[in-house]
């Protein structure tokens, strides 16, 4: 019995661990009573540790023969929960008439702390910080009736920073001699290597998995979840599963679709076209199920009830970050949803989902 619950591959194990994790927050959201102040703490304390190990690790960058994490890949989309979480939770004391200026103040410090340490460890992270700052400001404007003003000068002042941010950093990269610094040499790595991924998957993909010796392996090719999508390395080899991990050259080769495709190409690869939808259809149910039950917060808010608060802080945060990764994730960069990164895709997608669960019960 304990043996047929043991994975055989790496979509069998991916499955266990979110279905561990769902199940993990579902009772972490019974049991706590998580109240506003509660909420509001706990996201100010994760925003300003993830700053500070975000500063940590870019500054490693200047520093020779001393390595760093890229903790940006497997913690961005944490950020843009933490902080968002944290600006829901000040615009929320605001609602119930306490002041929350200070608050607000300090976020408006990690919000830039965190975007120029990820934005020089990771060009990508810059993309999905500023993607979740839009997605969590648009929710809240409606949750809060706040109006959302787009005009030609905002636009431009966007896209003025953006082009501004990504020069500094290609003239740091050459002043400095710090080609790990430069957004041209992603872009040439983007043109060598996109076309070959393409075509290998393209022509390879079928409705479960890939045609079988079409990796990089080649004879060692499952046909299957042969690990393009997987969960840490080091989680599998510390419970000693019996998956294909692959070192070396291959992982420079795996990093090919890995990194420099979109995620929806290494997940249909993968797992085939059939994986691929199962995917999408999980991440619309996801979503939807975030908007009606803050829907039902909201409501619950309007007429006077405070019991909500921190939980709706809770669910704009992570409704925020999960739909931000998963932008980047499908259709940008695989990086964001493989690895480490797809420990945290599945933390926000149960902190949504767990919200089900207590609505069914307590808002009735």
């Amino acid at each position: 019995m304990i043996t047929m619950l043991i994975a055989q591959n790496h979509l069998q194990f991916i499955l266990e661990v979110a279905l561990m994790i769902q199940m993990g927050v579902v009772l972490l959201l019974n049991i706590i009573p998580f109240t506003l102040s509660m909420v509001l703490f706990l996201s100010l304390i994760l925003t300003m540790f993830l700053a500070g190990i975000f500063s940590i690790d870019s500054a490693l960058l200047f520093l020779p023969y001393v390595s760093h994490q890229e903790f940006t890949h497997p913690f961005g989309p944490l950020a843009v929960f933490a902080w968002v979480t944290l600006s829901a939770s000040a615009s929320l004391l605001s609602e119930v008439e306490i002041k929350s200026t200070s608050i607000t103040t300090l976020s408006f410090i990690l919000f830039g702390v965190i975007a120029i340490a990820g934005g020089l460890m990771h060009r990508s992270f810059l993309i999905l910080w500023f993607l979740g700052w839009f997605i969590g400001y648009f929710i809240m404007s409606k949750s809060f009736r706040r109006s959302v003003k787009v005009t030609k000068k905002r636009v431009f002042a966007v896209a003025a920073a953006v082009v501004g941010g990504f020069s500094i950093m290609e003239i740091l990269s050459r002043v400095l001699n710090a080609s790990v610094l430069s957004p041209l040499l992603r872009l040439t790595r983007l043109e060598d290597y996109a076309i070959p991924s393409l075509k290998m998957v393209i022509n390879n993909t079928l409705l479960w998995g890939h045609v079988q010796g079409s990796c990089y392996w080649g004879a060692d090719c499952l046909g299957g979840c042969d690990g393009y999508l997987s969960l840490p390395m080091n989680l599998i080899t510390t419970l000693t599963l019996p998956f294909p991990l692959f070192y070396g050259v291959l992982v420079v080769k795996k990093d090919v679709i890995d990194y420099m495709l979109p995620g929806i190409f290494g997940v249909a690869f993968d797992f085939g076209y059939g994986g691929l939808l199962a995917l999408l259809c999980w991440c619309a149910i996801v979503m939807c199920s975030g908007f009606y039950v803050l829907r039902k917060y909201r409501s619950k808010r309007r007429v006077g009830s405070r019991r909500y608060l921190g939980r709706e802080a809770l669910l704009i945060g992570a409704l925020s970050a999960f739909i931000a990764q998963t932008i980047i994730g499908l259709f940008l960069f695989n990086r964001t949803i493989n690895g480490a990164a797809m420990l945290t895709y599945m933390f926000l997608s149960a902190m949504v989902m767990a919200h089900l669960v207590t609505t069914k019960r307590s808002l009735r």
